[in-house]
């Protein structure tokens, strides 16, 4: 199967990136949809009694926007997510903006996979609270 011409191809190197930030609605209904309830994602009093002092956000929640990207934009539809490694070095927290960032490590053309370093990084520190990877594979991107 040949790629479409019109449909630019990632290669090595590439950078994709996109910004976000989540409401605590939206983290509750993360709570809602996936049974994880802990206080310390939804109740300021409690999460004031810990280390984080406010309540902080799942961490596969943050993690959820590679999900977003890579079946989106990069590589897009038709992405099949094959493997993501993550590592949460640091919380994350309600209307804070967040910038995720996408870079190419390697590219099997033959197999149409691709390895891809998954970053979130807090915008105004600028300080990295995911870091993982991803294996997928994309006929038509890759």
């Amino acid at each position: 199967m040949s790629a479409n011409p019109k449909l630019k191809l990632i290669e090595a190197g590439d950078v994709y990136s996109l910004s976000f930030s989540f409401s605590q609605e939206q983290v509750n209904q993360f709570a809602q949809v996936t049974g994880d309830t802990n206080p310390l994602h939804l109740d300021a009093e409690y999460a004031a009694t810990t280390m984080f002092k406010k309540p902080i956000m799942h961490g596969f929640l943050g993690g959820s926007v590679f999900s977003r990207a890579l079946g989106t934009s990069f590589p897009g539809e038709g992405t099949i997510y094959m493997n993501q490694s993550m590592a949460f070095k640091r919380p994350m927290y309600v209307d804070t903006d967040y910038e995720m960032v996408f870079t190419v490590q390697s590219v099997d053309k033959e197999k149409h996979r691709a390895v891809i370093r998954t970053e979130v990084r807090e915008v105004v520190s600028g300080k990295t609270t995911i870091d993982g990877e991803a294996t997928v594979i994309n006929i038509a991107r890759i």
